[in-house]
This record gives structure tokens, C-alpha cells and sequence, in this order.
């Protein structure tokens, strides 16, 4: 039985998700391949997703490769009601409803893996959690699994290191058609995007604050900068921080950027970015968002503890009242503000991402047991996805001669 809002909001849905099928070329190429090799054929596949129309098509495309689907979200405020309800008509079974709480959020992730699948798409780590503690007997016909995002990575890498890691794992969150694009362009223009649709204010002249460089931060500074804001970059890693001030940035600690910044942008992946010290010298006014996975990188418990009162000020934003006068806002909570607030990273941007997932899946499907360890996408399949987007944009490549190639020493 599928556990969503309301199915009667099924058809903005299903126009939703019909929206986002015609720019995404390259997951409908190899949905066709799948139609008819059907490489999931008698495999059970459970998703832990930001469940909005991207991520659905995704989870379509893995059913029409033969695969028996069950969905759920990666993240209490990115679920899309109406997108959950449509998915649920395509036959997939959702386990999602916008604004869960930690009790019913847990149960649902427990009800999707409740099918013992075969495969799963893990979204920031929940699943490999679970399927690491209490619920580790839902995992014995397991094969593997994909990982899309920063934070899960880290996750899993702590497992192998550990030599605690159960399953095979493939590392979607570092092939090149991933990172490059979605990383980059996918975070900076959503997150963008989903601030000033939530605060309906201006980017340019104020000045920026971003934590961390990786390539989430990157994209994020580089659409700031472009808008006309002044960015500076907070880092821990020297030879980011260093790439930062050569690409223009001021760079400094927290502690110093903390009075001057007028918009905060935390992109760590780590929890305890913006503490209460930061808080205490705020301006009044200033906005506080998040594009790590989870709503740890601004410390929550610390800014209501210093203040008088808090409330909604406007959807999406929450107030701080400090014993001074000064209003802190926040953002979705401190959750990633691009799905909390906004509509998650262009439909071409996960074309390739979701490509990368299908492709790992069955990769995974198609080869026979693997060692349990986290595994890097194959070039080949990086290669393969990126020709098919080069050719969607009717774009081609030189090709080398038989001269060069012995030239080159391919």
C-alpha cells in the first residue's frame, strides 16, 4: 500500500514529470535500451531520492527496465506531494508525504527497504545506515547500490575504512558527469535560484559568504560573483582555499567573515559550520541557507538558544529575534535550500547524473557478485554518457588518426 499525501494531486504530477522528459535526452536514450534489454528484469530496486520530478522519471525509466520500484524520500521537505501521487500511478510504490518527522521519515526509508531489494540508489546515506544497524536483515539479497551525493560518499568511505561496509557500492558522486556538472552548475544556479524565489531580494551588492570550495561551493561563488555579489570563501583545506583567492575570493576564517556577510551559504558536507560565536556578531537581516545534504552545517539549536523569540516570517523562512533586536533568518529550516525551498538542479544537469545512476545500476545487475567496497563508476560508462549528451546538443568531437594515436602511444 503506498503511503502519500493525496493521489487526486497526481495530475500536476504526472505534468511535472512529462515537463522534465523532453530535456532530458540522455536518460530517455538509454530508457529505450532498457525497454528492451531489460537488465532489471525480476530485481527489486528501492530509491532513497528527493522524490520531484526528476528523480521520478529516473525511477520509471529503472521500471521500464524490468524492475519492481519502491521509492521514498532522502529528505522530509524535497518531497513533492503531488509528484509522489503520480509516481504511485506509473506503478512504483511510494513511501513519501512533504514534511515528515524524523519518526515518520524513518519509517518510510524502513518500508521501502521492507521489499529485501536487490539494488538500491542510496541519497546522502539512510539507507546504508540502516541496512548497517537494526535493519541489516533487509539487506541479505543485496547486490549493490549507487551513491549520488558528497555527504554519502564520506559516509560510506568511513565504512571501508573501517572494514565495515556489507555491500558493493558505486561512487556516483565522483564520476566526471556527475561532479563536474551537477556538483558546479546544478548547485550554484539552484541554490540561487531558491533563495531569491524565497526571499524575493537582490544578490548583487551584498556581500556573500560560502563554506567551503569543493565543487558545490565552486559553482555557488562562481553564480554569486556573476550576479554582482562580493564572495568570500571560508575553507579548511589549504590548496582549495589557495584555488579560491586565484579564482578572485576573498578567503578567510568564519570567525572573521561572520560580521560582514549578508547572505551565508554553507556547501561542507560537515556539521557545526555557523555556531553560536557566529550568531552573537551577526548584521541584522542576514540570511542563512544551507546546500550540504543534511541541516547540521548551521547549528539549529545554538541560534534558537539565543534567542528571544522565532516564528515564520514567509514560507520557507524562519526568524530570529536576538535580545538586541537583530533577526537572524533561516532558510528551509537549514535543510538544502535548493530542494527544501526550491526545485532541485535543472532537468539537463541530472540528465547526465541520472544517466550515471541507471548505467551504475546495471552495471551492478548485469556482472555477477561483487566484493563488498566502494567502487569508482567505469571510465567507459563516464565516456558513454557524455556522448550520448554531446550528441542530444547535436554536438561531435574530432577523432583521432592512426598517426596521432601512434604519436600519443594509444
Amino acid at each position: 500500500m503506498n503511503e502519500i499525501k493525496d493521489i487526486t494531486l497526481a495530475p500536476a504530477g504526472h505534468a511535472k514529470i512529462d515537463w522534465v522528459k523532453d530535456y532530458m535526452p540522455t536518460l530517455s536514450a538509454i530508457e529505450k535500451d532498457f525497454i528492451k534489454n531489460k537488465p532489471f528484469a525480476g530485481k527489486k530496486i528501492a530509491m532513497s531520492i528527493h522524490l520531484e520530478a526528476k528523480t521520478a522519471y529516473l525511477a520509471t525509466v529503472l521500471k521500464n527496465g524490468g524492475a519492481d520500484v519502491y521509492a521514498t524520500g532522502c529528505n522530509p521537505l524535497s518531497t513533492q506531494d503531488d509528484v509522489a501521487a503520480a509516481l504511485s500511478e506509473y506503478g512504483v510504490h511510494v513511501y513519501a508525504i512533504h514534511g515528515d518527522d524524523e519518526e515518520n521519515y524513518t519509517a518510510r526509508l524502513r518500508k521501502a527497504l521492507s521489499c529485501k531489494p536487490d539494488l538500491i540508489i542510496d541519497d546522502g546515506g539512510d539507507f546504508i545506515s540502516l541496512l548497517h544497524g537494526e535493519d541489516r536483515e533487509l539487506g541479505e539479497n543485496l547486490i549493490g547500490g549507487c551513491e549520488e551525493t558528497t555527504t554519502g560518499i564520506h559516509r560510506l568511505r568511513q565504512r571501508e575504512r573501517a572494514g565495515t561496509l556489507l555491500y558493493p557500492m558505486f561512487d556516483v558522486n565522483d564520476a566526471d558527469c556527475k561532479h563536474l556538472f551537477d556538483n558546479r552548475y546544478g548547485t550554484g544556479q539552484s541554490t540561487l535560484d531558491a533563495i531569491m524565489h524565497t526571499t524575493n531580494l537582490i544578490v548583487a551588492g551584498k556581500t556573500a559568504v560560502v563554506a567551503g570550495y569543493g565543487w558545490c561551493g565552486k559553482g555557488i561563488a562562481m553564480r554569486l560573483k556573476g550576479m554582482g555579489a562580493r564572495v568570500i570563501v571560508t575553507e579548511i583545506d589549504p590548496v582549495k582555499a589557495l584555488e579560491a583567492a586565484m579564482d578572485g575570493f576573498s578567503v578567510m576564517k568564519m570567525d572573521d567573515a561572520a560580521p560582514i556577510g549578508d547572505l551565508f551559504i554553507t556547501a561542507t558536507g560537515c556539521s557545526d559550520v555557523i555556531v553560536k560565536r557566529h550568531f552573537e556578531v551577526m548584521k541584522d537581516g542576514v540570511l542563512l541557507a544551507n546546500s550540504g545534504h543534511f541541516d547540521v552545517e548551521i547549528n539549529k539549536k545554538d541560534l534558537a538558544s539565543l534567542a528571544v523569540s522565532h516564528g515564520e516570517r514567509k514560507p520557507s523562512i524562519e526568524g530570529f529575534t536576538m535580545a538586541d533586536g537583530r533577526k537572524i533568518n533561516l532558510l528551509a529550516e537549514g535543510r538544502l535550500v535548493n530542494l527544501a525551498a526550491g526545485n532541485g538542479h535543472p532537468a539537463e544537469i541530472m540528465d547526465m547524473s541520472f544517466a550515471i545512476q541507471a548505467k551504475g545500476l546495471e552495471y551492478l545487475a548485469t556482472h555477477g557478485k561483487m566484493k563488498p567496497a566502494l567502487y569508482a563508476i567505469p571510465t567507459e560508462t563516464d565516456k558513454e554518457v557524455a556522448m550520448l549528451k554531446l550528441s542530444a546538443m547535436a554536438l561531435s568531437l574530432d577523432v583521432l588518426t592512426e598517426e596521432q594515436k601512434e604519436y600519443l602511444g594509444v
